[in-house]
């Protein structure tokens, strides 16, 4: 225990290093320059305010009104929002839970590569370096927007309880499987289909190997493998349900544009590779682990560990694996592959597969490290990962507060639209109205997520020429009864006579404002 306290302390101001200077001023500081961070700090609020305000609709958030189950359009983000609801319940802003809930992933993964490395191997010296690969990386260091890629630590618990049920000890590792495999799910789709796919291949070379368990314990595993992948089913079905009612595909030719190839392996922002990586830049993502953690990784292919260790050799199948499907469409089979694997379809940016080859690589690093026996080599390896890693300071933008005016609006009844309203292929400016919804939670016409409904292009048709009578019309058939208008926002999209023309307008009674935000009331066509 003091071992395992050492490291989580270790890893945590490691994640602070790495990423400063965030924790200097988390509550201002912020990747909110990116629409999908500040929509992931709106989900992450949904997410804690539905789940004791209305549980029985908690998919059907308050974007794209009058669209049903929107939540459904992005990730859940279920197993951060856990962390993070607390905070938000005690008055948190989104922008601090989400900067703490940042921090906390890079460690939390970090940990839990630790606590796998020093299980299987004895060595918690070694897990030090191999969670330092997993938790800080070209990959992680480069997905801050994205939160739900900054929490696999969920997958790395199921891997110990996969482990668990192979091995012969079967008392709770069936319902730790579970939880930790849902919490993944849940968190990320593109980590469902992930964890899904190195269990599967897991345990192919598990069964293959020699040593393994015979035809009657063969039995019992698949017994408890089931009991598992039943209880995750029910935990996840839910929300596997509304992604399912979308039915949302993605095209072959759409995944073949975000497939990774030999540059996204080489991107990195580290800063001792500045002379060199930028060149490798423009690719769908970063995918670099390391020269050290390639190296350790090679070692252990060829000094016979993958061949001896049973669990190196499970590891490593699915770091291969791993590569493989990041190339995509350019990956042969991969177009058969995509037509009998459904989950498959909802992937789009498919280079991400290549994190859980760094993954596989963190993972056979420590088995390299723990062969070594020296203990001033591995703090060395330690030192020298984190160095190869390290791109800090880190640029971030200060994080607008949200208005006082935005929680005024208290009417349960209101339905209310932003203006400049943007068109669908602007759509991700919607998402700073959407941080500021949080302070009152009302319905809007706008929103942004990963899928933009038809409802939202027909929206923005007739909303074009607001604040014109006809665009009043359809406010009024839409059910919409207030307006946000964003002054000084809607004079850099307009001009200067449109943004006037507000204040005039019959149809839209004056209530208050902040700054260059205003809130109007839509009047009845009888008020007018």
């Amino acid at each position: 225990m003091r071992r395992a306290l050492i490291a989580l302390l270790l890893f945590a101001g490691l994640s602070i290093v790495h990423t400063w200077p965030l924790a200097s001023a988390p509550a201002t500081l912020s990747r909110n320059d990116s629409p999908d961070t500040v929509l992931n700090e709106w989900i992450l609020a949904w997410d804690a305010h539905q789940a004791v305000h209305d549980p029985a609709h908690f998919f059907d958030a308050n974007i794209f009104y009058p669209d049903r189950h929107t939540l459904a359009y992005s990730e859940y983000l279920i197993g951060p929002a856990i962390m993070g609801a607390p905070l938000l319940w005690l008055g948190a802003s989104p922008v601090l839970v989400y900067n703490l809930l940042l921090l906390a992933g890079l460690t939390l993964m970090a940990w839990a590569t630790w606590c796998v490395i020093t299980r299987w191997t004895g060595d918690w010296l070694a897990g030090l370096v191999a969670g330092s690969i997993v938790g800080f990386n070209a990959h992680t260091l480069t997905r801050m927007p994205h939160l739900q890629a900054l929490h696999f630590e969920f997958f790395l618990v199921a891997l110990v309880a996969f482990d668990l049920i192979l091995s012969g000890d079967r008392r709770r590792a069936p319902l730790l499987l579970a939880i930790a495999f849902a919490l993944q799910g849940l968190t990320s789709y593109y980590a469902l289909v992930m964890q899904t796919i190195a269990l599967v291949v897991a345990l192919a070379v598990r069964l293959a190997s020699e040593g393994s368990p015979a035809p009657t314990d063969r039995r019992r595993v698949f017994a408890q493998l089931a009991i598992a992948a039943g209880i995750a089913l029910v935990l996840m079905l839910p929300f596997l349900l509304m992604y399912h009612q979308l039915g949302e595909v993605r095209d072959i030719e759409e995944v073949a544009l975000n497939s990774a190839t030999w540059r996204e392996y080489l991107n990195t922002p580290a800063r001792i590779y500045a002379s060199w990586s930028p060149r490798f830049w423009g690719g769908p993502t970063a995918l670099f682990p390391g020269f050290i953690a390639l190296a350790l990784s090679v070692v252990s292919l060829v000094n016979g560990t993958v061949v001896k260790d049973v669990r190196a050799r499970m590891v490593a199948a699915f770091g291969l694996a791993a590569v493989a499907l990041s190339c995509g469409a350019a990956l042969p089979g991969y177009a058969w592959l995509y037509r009998v694997f459904v989950p498959l379809q909802g992937i789009r940016n498919i280079s991400r597969f290549g994190f859980l080859a760094i993954v596989s690589a963190g993972l056979l690093s420590g088995f390299t490290v723990a062969r070594l026996r020296r203990a001033w080599v591995t703090v060395a390896l330690v030192v020298f990962v984190n160095v190869e890693a390290f791109s800090a300071p880190i640029a971030y933008t200060r994080a607008a507060p949200i208005p006082r005016l935005a929680a005024q609006l208290r009417d349960p009844n209101a339905v209310v639209a932003h203006f400049p309203f943007f068109d669908p292929f602007r759509v991700f400016h919607n998402a700073d109205y959407m941080l500021e919804s949080t302070a009152n939670w009302r319905p809007m016409l706008n929103g942004y997520s990963g899928i933009v409904p038809n409802s939202y292009e027909a929206h923005a048709r007739e909303l074009a020429h607001f604040p014109d009578d006809g665009s009043i019309a359809a406010l009024r058939r839409y059910g919409v009864t207030h307006v946000w208008v964003h002054d000084k926002l809607l004079r850099d999209w307009t001009d200067n006579e449109t943004a006037d023309a507000v204040r005039t307008q019959r149809g839209l009674q004056f209530i208050a404002e902040e700054g260059d935000l205003k809130l109007y009331r839509v009047r009845r066509s009888d008020e007018e």
